[in-house]
């Protein structure tokens, strides 16, 4: 990490996080569902890692992170179960979009990953903000 702190990690992807729910938002404008899906996968994401960069651990792949912020968040009820449902959706439809030939998503899909990284993003800011760091 070098000499960024803890904090300064988590601050700094948090606001990937919303650079991506930006982006999302702007390539829904434009019409490109496809990345705006992306974007929002990696809204969620990049708020998962602000998270745990809190506890100075990291994982390789995004699974690793994401079990790790499940069992260490969602089943400690330190935050909601309603997050672990957005992160599987949101996964299933970026790797399906960028691994699986011919997947089309819709526009109504599209518009509903967005509006969930945009509830999985102000939960984590929400959260973040509480514990003052």
């Amino acid at each position: 990490m070098g000499s960024l702190s803890r904090s300064d990690l988590c601050e700094y992807r948090l606001s990937e996080a919303e650079q991506c729910l930006k982006t999302a938002k702007d390539l829904i404008r434009l019409g490109d569902y496809k990345a705006a899906a992306n974007r929002s996968y990696y809204c969620i994401y990049h708020s998962i890692r602000s998270v745990i960069a809190l506890e100075g651990v990291e994982f390789k792949r995004h699974t690793g992170n994401i079990s790790h912020f499940r069992e260490k968040y969602i089943k400690t009820n330190i935050l909601d179960v309603e997050l672990s449902d957005i992160i599987e959706n949101a996964f299933t439809v970026r790797n399906s979009s960028d691994y699986d030939d011919f997947y089309v998503v819709s526009k109504a899909d599209t518009l509903d990953q967005v509006e969930n990284a945009e509830i999985f993003f102000n939960a984590i800011k929400k959260y973040i903000e509480s514990i003052n760091i």
